[in-house]
């Protein structure tokens, strides 16, 4: 069964917004993993507008589910990866001013760095994750690069889903088939929800994890945190 991993940013963001530890940052995400969350994720950026460095560092003391750190990996980010050692690192192409994540890697043009910082990452025993369109080129080089996991780039999916959702998924179905045959693992994030979750699990059930933040802290104002991720939850239950 596909996993959840709550991406917990957009609570930085609310603490930051007032200043002070409310909401508290740490024991939100200790609250999502006692109400079932299977992973935690956080996506440090360089101004640290939401997900704080220090954060990260006391994330690690603390989470007993599966931590995973997004970011394009620079010099700060590898230092931060390499201290902290996640279970995974997911690298995305972001610049510093991006507001978020809006494109997956070229892995072909960007082949030799990829390789060198997944060698890197791997050293250090951190399971390394590539950020992707719904390419099968792109996702086949992910393999070569030496990448443990593909992370499939969902926004075109979300975006043309109630368009036509059998259209929607059909490059992501064909992705995930290169990605099973180059013997990489899956996962999927940017944009899902609780109405587009469920489909996308049933139609591709070897994704083995999904990251989900900005949907799941809006549900959680109105449906409370615990019940929203139930509601997740019960989406990957297919």
């Amino acid at each position: 069964m596909t996993r959840l991993s709550v991406n917990i940013n957009k609570i930085a963001t609310l603490r930051n917004a007032r200043g002070g530890n409310n909401p508290d940052v740490i024991k939100s995400a200790l609250d999502c993993e006692r109400f079932g969350a299977q992973g935690i994720t956080v996506h440090p950026r360089p101004d640290e507008r939401h997900i704080r460095y220090d954060d990260v560092i006391e994330l690690k003391k603390v989470i007993t589910t599966e931590f995973n750190i997004e970011g394009y990996p620079d010099d700060r980010y590898m230092e931060l990866v390499k201290r902290v050692k996640p279970a995974q690192a997911t690298l995305v192409p972001d610049g510093p001013h991006v507001l978020t994540s809006n494109a997956g890697w070229d892995t072909v043009a960007h082949e030799e760095f990829l390789k060198e910082i997944t060698a890197d990452l791997k050293k250090a025993g951190v399971r390394v994750s590539i950020f992707v369109d719904p390419d099968s080129k792109m996702v086949e080089n992910t393999a070569k690069i030496g990448a443990d996991r593909v992370e499939l780039y969902t926004e075109s999916y979300a975006t043309k889903y109630f368009e036509d959702k059998e259209k929607a998924i059909s490059p992501f179905k064909k992705a995930a088939e290169a990605a099973s045959k180059s013997g990489l693992g899956i996962n999927a994030g940017h944009d899902l929800d609780l109405d587009n979750l469920a489909y996308l699990a049933k139609e591709i059930p070897e994704i083995d994890e999904v990251s989900i933040g900005h949907a799941l802290i809006c549900d959680a104002l109105y449906l409370g945190l615990e019940n929203t991720i139930q509601m997740y939850l019960k989406q990957l239950k297919v």
